[in-house]
C-alpha cells in the first residue's frame, strides 16, 4: 500500500460537488505547515496556473466504478470505461485540475476553477508548465465536448 498524506485542504467555494459551472469558483488551498515548509511556495507566484491533485473524499466507496457506465447516467452518450471519462467515482477518487493561481500568501494559495469542494484533501500542487502540455493534435469523443460545454 502506498502512503499518501494530504499536504493541505481546500477551503471555501462549494460545499457539494456539482457537475457544471466551476470556472468562476474561487477557493483557498491552505497548506499544512506540518507537511510542507513555508518556503515550499517560494517562486510559485511567478506562474499563472498550477495543477492541483486532490482526493475526492466525499465519494462513497460503494459509488466507485471499476468498469463501464454512461457518463452522467446519460444513455444518449456511449457507455465508456471509468478510465475513459472524467467521473468522480474513479477507482482511487483522485482528481487533477489545472487552475488559475490568483495569489500566494505563505502557505495559502488562492485559486480559480478548482472543481473540488470545501474540505477536500490536497495531495500535491505543481506549477503548470506549458512544455508539459500535450503535443500534437488532441483527439476526444464528441460527447466529451458536450459534457465540458458548461463545466467551466
Amino acid at each position: 500500500m502506498i502512503d499518501i498524506v494530504p499536504i493541505g485542504t481546500v477551503r471555501g467555494g462549494r460545499t457539494e460537488a456539482e457537475d457544471d459551472a466551476w470556472g468562476t469558483i474561487e477557493t483557498d488551498i491552505v497548506l499544512d505547515a506540518a507537511r510542507v515548509r513555508p518556503e515550499s511556495t517560494v517562486g510559485l507566484a511567478d506562474y499563472s496556473h498550477v495543477v492541483v491533485v486532490f482526493h475526492m473524499h466525499k465519494v462513497a466507496e460503494v459509488s466507485v466504478e471499476t468498469g463501464a457506465r454512461h457518463p452522467r447516467e446519460r444513455t444518449d452518450w456511449p457507455k465508456s470505461g471509468i478510465l475513459a471519462q472524467p467521473a468522480r467515482s474513479r477507482p482511487n477518487r483522485i482528481g487533477v485540475t489545472t487552475v488559475e493561481l490568483l495569489s500566494v500568501d505563505g502557505l495559502k494559495l488562492r485559486v480559480r476553477g478548482l472543481d473540488a469542494i470545501d474540505g477536500t484533501p490536497v495531495l500535491d500542487i505543481k506549477p503548470y508548465i506549458s512544455g508539459f502540455a500535450p503535443r500534437g493534435t488532441i483527439r476526444e469523443p464528441n460527447w466529451v465536448k458536450e459534457l465540458m460545454a458548461r463545466y467551466w
